[in-house]
């Protein structure tokens, strides 16, 4: 598992296989995991987030309702979130 500590104090943790099925090059597989860090420092990878309307779930094909379940399992196992 590959972790980067941000300066913004956030985490960015990579899951082992998160790029197995990448098809490029090692220095595209770099430039891609670098503007990815980038994205999550200064906060723009929430101009390309993609919000989930839970009231069109039934929409979601089976792929998306999967990926979907495999991240909130993930968000609630493995949080080390502080609630204040």
């Amino acid at each position: 598992m590959s972790e980067k500590k941000l300066p913004n104090g956030m985490k960015l943790v990579f899951a082992p296989g998160s790029f197995d099925k990448f098809e490029g090059t090692q220095e595209e597989l770099d430039q891609l995991i670098k503007d990815i860090e980038q994205g999550f420092s200064d906060g723009s990878f929430l101009e390309k987030a993609t919000p989930v309307d839970l009231d069109n779930i039934d929409e979601m094909s089976d792929e998306e309702l999967e990926a979907l379940m495999k991240l909130i399992n993930a968000v609630d196992t493995k949080t080390d979130r502080k609630l204040n």
